[in-house]
């Protein structure tokens, strides 16, 4: 029997970019703390248990593998925010850990997406019920402060008086990606469609999806889809890109996709149509990411835009510093009118997020965004990579979903050599 601790214990797998947005997000997260991380970079480690002991979130100290963090009794759940390419093994070692009784755990946390394919995304679900583990699935966006609150309040008043919403947009740009690794296809699953879309596609179907109700409400039917290389290919910017991995990366012969459109069809229970339109880029030059979202409805409609800040400074051109990402993420100037999104990690969600997956592991139930949701997500953009490939719609479920990988996920994708 797994003792009730007041508070849960947090091991984070990853040191990296993204692990560190949940470090800083645990600053608004109750009952919880972070006591442990495990990074193979033994510095990186170290460095994210330092941002958690300076932001007060808990006394984490690394750990020198997997098993040996989830084995700790002080710890009681793991987030994994490990590269893409190896989620599957790590899942593996943490199911072994709790099955061979090496560790006693109450659930598992995965960033998005939860697997580069349908196999993979399956295969985690697989090992978490095996484990008997409480799975969350961490997908921000539906958490977002403005998302939560709009969805609220045009569903209380707009729904309720003139009819369901029909048209959600959702679309998240930015320059691109930190690590090289995310630019690699066979490592990253894709390009910026399995990197961003993952995102779009599920706040869409959150936002279309009456409040309180269960997920396959909305039922997918079909989905077109498009995808281009239209600047990372060039070879001034190819060669930026090899420079940065050394030499590895060669956009050049083995590009991923920088940018990413589908239209999606659902059908809700009444049999009416529901569209989803998705943007996703790695080629937009503004002030940092953008973030926009629509819902439309008979009467009504609601907008955010993560760039329409509240806060902004304004520098001319005498003011030089050095580059950075301290006003937004993916900040591409220092001077002029910059917009400022002063708590990042509350207005994109992993605050909001990360308390909810806190609450559902102490309190014994799965999170309301699981592994299953994961699963689904994969579904939706392996339908969308098929689409873009055959150039044509594709029913959800095509035929030979549950094994197809995309061929910029294979290394066999060109769009000069079409």
């Amino acid at each position: 029997m797994i003792k009730k601790p007041a508070t849960l214990g947090v091991g984070i797998i990853g040191g990296g970019f993204i692990a560190r947005f949940h470090i800083r997000s645990w600053t608004g997260v109750r009952d919880a703390d972070i006591l442990g991380v495990f990074d193979p970079d033994a510095k990186r480690a170290r460095e994210a248990c330092d941002l958690a002991r300076s932001l007060g979130v808990g006394q984490a100290r690394p750990y020198a593998s997997i098993t040996e963090m989830a084995a700790d009794p002080q710890i009681g759940a793991l987030w994994i925010c490990a590269p893409n390419f190896t989620r599957g093994e790590v899942m593996e070692e943490i199911s072994h850990a709790v099955r061979s009784g090496q560790a006693e755990l109450r659930g598992v946390a995965c960033e998005k997406p939860l697997g580069r394919n349908v196999r993979e995304a399956r295969k985690m679900l697989e090992l978490a019920e095996k484990a008997g583990l409480l799975d969350g699935y961490l997908e921000n966006q539906v958490f977002s402060p403005a998302v939560v609150r709009g969805k609220e309040i045009v569903w209380a008043r707009g729904a309720a008086l003139s009819g369901p919403p029909y048209l959600a947009r959702a679309a998240e740009e930015h320059s691109g990606p930190h690590m090289p690794w995310f630019w690699e296809g066979t490592l990253q699953g894709g390009g910026v469609l399995n990197d961003m879309m993952c995102h779009s596609v599920e706040e869409a179907r959150f936002m279309l999806t009456p409040p309180g109700a269960p997920r396959d409400t909305l039922t997918p039917v079909s989905i077109t889809a498009y995808t281009n290389c239209l600047k990372w290919q060039e070879p001034k910017y190819a060669a930026r890109l090899a420079k940065a991995s050394g030499g590895k990366t060669d956009y050049l012969k083995r590009p991923s996709e920088d940018f990413a459109r589908s239209l999606l069809e659902y059908r809700d229970r009444a049999g009416r149509t529901l569209v989803v339109e998705t943007t996703t880029s790695w080629c937009y030059v503004g002030a940092g990411l953008r973030l926009s979202m629509e819902l439309l409805g008979p009467e009504y409609s609601m907008q955010v835009n993560t760039l329409d800040a509240g806060l902004k400074v304004f520098f001319s051109r005498e003011v030089r510093g050095r580059a950075g990402e301290d006003l937004v993420e993916k900040q591409n100037a220092e001077i002029g009118l910059m917009p400022v999104v002063a708590d990042e990690t509350g207005e994109y969600g992993y605050t909001a997020e990360n308390r909810h997956m806190v609450r559902s592991f102490l309190a014994g139930r799965r999170p309301e965004e699981n592994f299953a949701d994961g699963v689904a997500v994969a579904e939706l953009l392996m339908a969308a990579y098929r689409s873009a490939e055959l150039g044509k719609t594709v029913p959800i479920p095509f035929k030979g979903l549950e094994s197809y990988v995309p061929p910029v996920a294979r290394g066999a994708w060109n769009p000069k050599s079409r």
